[in-house]
């Protein structure tokens, strides 16, 4: 690392208040560890000791469902100081909310509905992520393409006016290219056929990571989490859901608690009608499901710096997003029938992004065997009959049933956190409590607390670990601060993976590789190298015999061969 400048290297990292906490079979050097981390530290390795949590007292909320909604509002919550549980029947984030595209999304396009409170919602939450979460609130341009100079114009006014109404910063105002630069800036496109282009910042994130950090920090302003736990069943009292019944869902597992709460929040994302049911029998449904894939591919095979908009076949818009030595594509929109966690994956799907994106570049065109990794989410819209998937509107909307649960369904990733405060501020309203002002656009999520900017984080994560910039780059990009206690005793999957179970909650080997490290759809072979050394590590501080290590790696295995599944043409 002799490249990097003395002055660069020395960068302190942002002093540690915090005292150090004591964990019964933790080893010494991970004590040392968690020291800067212990507020926010999440192990749910104790399961018996988290439901017995559960039962202990009667909470002010009950949040089922911990996708980046539940974790928003859980986190909301217990910032405020009332009495917090958050539970999901798989793991946090495993549904639609480590699924999406992964764009922080200023509201663009809304300007054209002439939505002008989504435009100004949208510009503000995404200003509010980057200030929380500056590591996962990358500065990811858009580059829309325009076939003539009227295009461009068009594009550059309503860009003028979403700039003005969202206050977007001076530094982040949109640029326009000729045909000329936008061959010298992204040498792929095949740039004759526009008349050039106009450049307007969006954010990329991991949205997996994002969910974590919000279930962090709920965890640490005081919520119980427990993740594995399915509400089989809701408490009455008299005509008022005054709790669930709640089951273990780890393999072999018989752990159960009776959770009681004034309040009971429903946030299931696609499985929210399954539980508005478990209130009220005859619930009409009010989600229509859509399933959104993407694709990726090796970055150098489309060495794209930036993201292309382009139109698909049937004029929907997609787009190409860069992230790290991978590109991927996104997104398909189709009707979905029933809630899952692993959406199916056709080769009509994967053809459909392919087939529209080719013409945009003047490479040899992408085929199925330049696919490297693919997966799908479903979002959990709600229904407006008549409408095809792409057209059903992203707007979020509470619910009250007839026995007083809350519903909160449909919204978008950017817009998580106003939607939690919206509804933490009904909360408090429903519970007769003073209302308490929202922090969470302010206060750091888990790693985001780093002075200097994230381009003076990477250099300082690789100077200091002696990781490459491209290393160092996705250990910035997955940890923020954190990067520096992830890897003080050693580098790669067992790290990661220790790091995981001990303050990220992860309890499966699933959860490390497919939402802690992101490792199942941007790394080799989809990273199945890394689950060897990652379950012996995870292994030893969870207790699993041999018999069920092999299980762990062979649910991985089996995930992948059916997401690629596609790609072979079945």
């Amino acid at each position: 690392m002799n490249h990097f400048s003395r002055r660069t290297l020395l960068f302190l990292l942002t002093p540690c208040p915090l005292s150090p906490i004591v964990m019964t079979g933790t080893p010494l050097n991970q004590k040392k560890k968690l020291a800067c981390m212990n507020k926010t530290a999440l192990d749910l390795r104790d399961r018996r000791a988290g439901f017995a949590a559960l039962e202990a007292e009667t909470f002010d909320l009950l949040v089922i469902g911990a996708g980046i909604t539940g974790c928003g509002v859980a986190r909301d919550a217990a910032l405020r100081g009332l009495k917090t549980a958050l539970i999901d029947s798989g793991d946090i984030g495993s549904g639609t909310s480590s699924r999406s595209s992964k764009l922080i999304h200023g509201g663009v396009r809304y300007l054209a509905q002439g939505d002008i409170t989504v435009v100004r919602q949208a510009a503000n939450e995404r200003r509010a992520v980057r200030r929380i979460a500056p590591h996962l609130a990358r500065n990811n341009p858009m580059v829309v393409l325009v076939r003539n100079a009227l295009s461009q114009k068009k594009f550059q006014a309503g860009l003028w006016g979403y700039e003005k109404l969202g206050q977007v910063s001076e530094n982040e105002l949109h640029v326009s290219w000729d045909r000329d630069q936008l061959k010298a800036e992204e040498p792929p496109v095949a740039a004759d056929e526009f008349y050039g282009a106009v450049v307007y910042p969006e954010y990329h994130t991991d949205d997996g990571r994002l969910t974590l950090a919000n279930a962090r920090g709920a965890a640490a302003a005081g919520a119980v989490i427990v993740t594995y736990a399915a509400a089989r069943e809701l408490i009455f009292d008299q005509d008022r859901v005054t709790g669930a019944v709640v089951r273990g869902t780890l393999p072999g597992e018989e752990l159960g608690a009776a959770v009681r709460a004034r309040l009971v929040i429903n946030a299931a994302g696609p499985w929210v009608d399954n539980l508005r049911r478990l209130e009220d029998k005859q619930a009409r449904s009010k989600l229509q499901l859509t399933k959104g894939i993407h694709v990726a591919v090796r970055r150098d095979r489309l060495p794209l710096s930036r993201s292309i908009v382009m139109s698909a076949l049937d004029k929907r818009g997609i787009f190409t997003v860069p992230h790290g030595q991978y590109i991927y594509f996104g997104t398909t929109d189709t009707f979905y029938a029933e809630p899952t966690y692993w959406p199916e994956i056709t080769s009509e799907d994967v053809r459909y992004l392919l087939d529209s994106a080719n013409p945009y570049f003047n490479i040899e065109p992408l085929s199925e065997r330049d696919v490297v990794s693919v997966w799908a989410g479903l979002r959990p819209l709600l229904g407006e009959e008549g409408k095809k998937p792409s057209e059903i509107s992203r707007r979020d909307e509470i619910m009250e049933g007839p026995a007083g649960m809350l519903t909160v369904a449909g919204g978008k990733l950017t817009a998580y956190r106003a939607m939690a405060e919206q509804l933490v501020n009904r909360c408090e309203k429903e519970l007769n409590l003073k209302p308490a002002a929202s922090v969470t656009a302010e206060q750091p999520l888990p790693g985001g607390d780093f002075s200097g900017s994230l381009e003076e984080l990477i250099i300082r994560v690789a100077g200091e670990l002696g990781l490459t910039l491209a290393e160092a780059d996705r250990a910035a990009m997955l940890y923020g601060r954190e990067a520096f206690e992830v890897f003080a005793d050693g580098k790669g999957p067992a790290a990661e993976a220790a790091h995981a179970v001990l303050v990220e909650g992860a309890l499966t080997l699933e959860d490390y590789w497919a939402r802690r490290s992101a490792r199942a759809h941007f790394d080799e072979n989809g990273g199945l190298d890394t689950l060897e050394p990652a379950s012996r590590r995870m292994a030893a501080l969870l207790g699993w015999t041999d018999e069920e290590r092999s299980r762990q790696i062979e649910n991985c295995r089996a995930i992948r061969r059916a997401e690629m599944r596609a790609m072979a043409g079945d």
